[in-house]
């Protein structure tokens, strides 16, 4: 026995077509209002590790622009303003613990080690923070939960899937 199904010629896209479509779907969203600012702003807070004043002109943009930004794009932006606003906070406290520290009279590596470990931390929350949502961004996904502490609702795991 043999089976066998015709298929029409106009009824299968052509390979132009499909190429056509994939293309304007993928512009429509690299066309989205405020994209390549979300884009920049990520880049800038990566940039602060080596140069911190670029973390205060990202969140400076990012507050400008949050509300001509279309709505996806807009979340990105809303957690690039938590990230600043919560390390700087995170930043102001620590600052005044490490000094509380010396004023008890501890040993210097006290607070020494502690001011390491907690730089150390931060810098692996922000640029984790970066990562995810520079991931979501060229995905063209918003997002899920720009005012979360960590990392926007995104599941982070150290494993391949």
């Amino acid at each position: 026995m043999r089976f066998s199904m015709a298929i029409s010629p106009s009824s299968m896209p052509s390979a132009s077509q499909e190429a056509t479509s994939t293309s304007t779907s993928s512009n429509t969203f690299k066309k989205s209002r405020g994209r390549g600012t979300a884009i920049v702003v990520y880049m800038l807070f990566l940039g602060s590790v080596l140069a911190v004043v670029t973390a205060p002109i990202g969140v400076l943009i990012a507050h400008m622009k949050r509300n001509d930004a279309e709505e996806w794009v807009a979340s990105h932006l809303q957690f690039q303003i938590r990230t600043f606003w919560v390390g700087l906070l995170g930043g102001v406290l620590f600052t005044g613990i490490w000094h509380l520290l010396g004023w008890l009279g501890l040993p210097a590596v006290a607070p020494w080690a502690l001011g390491y470990l907690y730089f150390t931390a931060c810098l692996i929350w922000m640029v984790g923070r970066c990562g995810v949502g520079i991931t979501h961004l060229t995905n063209n996904r918003p997002v899920a939960n720009p005012r979360s502490l960590a990392f926007g609702g995104a599941r982070v795991t150290l494993a391949d899937r």
